[in-house]
């Protein structure tokens, strides 16, 4: 059975149960795609699930560990590929860059066909893990298509935060397993059993509450809010106190942010800036420019000019 540890909150118990009832029933379709919001578990949950399958036919106690460091012989994980240096490179060999999430090629998904003829080694069959699934380009999308199309030895688990973006086509010939957000209450029972109190770096102005309501129901995304925040500058931290209204401030505050910290962690600012604004003001104006200073940074405006420009006009906003 799938082991629903104290520290992996992750797992949804209702995804759980399915799964369960189709491991038990060995009821196994061609495919599947856990979709849903980021950080909710869904990784996590197909590498269980997975290895709940590989144990039907292995007494290894190593399965996870093979699973999890790709050294599994019926096991291929497909994931984006972005180019570094030069190099085309798997997303999970190095950090990459902020305004490159990667995408799913149309030869990654053409050496499934070569992966698939082989005769499984130590399981009933093979099993493809697909993650962001949504970041399949055009050709590898059709490509991926043929072959669920066709009868294989497999079982393919496409993992998604964007439903939408994936061909109908492909969604009709998966089974679909929704990961639902979790409620408020759900996530201050993830951070009290998974986070060390000594660890968080919260400054006055801002506390726990403030990364339960941005979080969107998603514990991944606590833990990496949390992180954002304690490798923000001291400088910002401590004048954390939106809106600003001199100008020298401004300007020098938006100095401060482009050059000290990265888009993602830019983002996040402004997702706790437009909470403490609504907070303090009740003005929609003000929420939306921190909005569109958000589609600005990640369209690759100049993050201080774009800085510089909102934050003045959310001065101006707010007299």
């Amino acid at each position: 059975m799938i082991d629903l540890k104290t520290d992996s909150l992750l797992i949804n118990r209702e995804v759980y149960e399915n799964l369960e009832s189709i491991i038990r029933r060995k009821a196994f379709s061609n495919g599947y795609i856990f979709y849903g919001p980021e950080g909710i578990g869904k990784k996590q949950t197909a590498i269980k699930f997975i290895q709940e399958i590989f144990d039907k036919y292995s007494s290894n106690s190593n399965i996870e560990k093979k699973i999890i460091d790709k050294n599994h012989p019926d096991f291929l994980l497909i994931e984006p590929t972005y180019f570094f240096k030069g190099n085309l490179i798997n997303r999970s060999e190095a950090e990459p860059s902020k305004n490159n999430k990667g995408i799913i090629r149309i030869e990654q998904i053409r050496n499934l066909k070569t992966f698939l003829g082989q005769k499984s080694i130590e399981s009933g069959g093979k099993i493809v893990l697909i993650d962001d699934a949504h970041l399949l380009n055009e050709a590898s999308s059709n490509c991926l298509l043929k072959t669920l199309e066709e009868p294989t030895n497999g079982i393919f688990i496409l993992l998604t935060s964007r439903l939408n973006l994936l061909l109908d086509t492909i969604i009709s010939r998966c089974q679909l397993i929704r990961f639902k957000s979790f409620s408020y209450k759900q996530l201050e029972i993830f951070i009290r059993n998974n986070l060390d109190s000594s660890v968080l770096d919260i400054y006055e102005g801002i506390n726990l509450k403030d990364f339960i309501t941005t979080a969107n129901g998603s514990p991944g995304k606590i833990l990496k809010d949390i992180k954002h925040w304690n490798e923000l500058p001291n400088e910002i931290k401590e004048n954390f106190d939106f809106p600003l209204s001199d100008n020298l401030e401004i300007l020098k505050f938006a100095k401060i942010i482009s050059e000290g910290i990265d888009i993602d962690q830019q983002i996040f600012l402004i997702n706790l800036v437009q909470k403490k604004c609504w907070a303090k003001t009740k003005n929609k104006k003000i929420v939306k420019k921190l909005e569109d200073l958000k589609v600005h940074l990640l369209g690759f405006v100049q993050p201080r000019l774009a800085w510089e420009v909102t934050l003045l006009k959310i001065a101006i906003e707010d007299l």
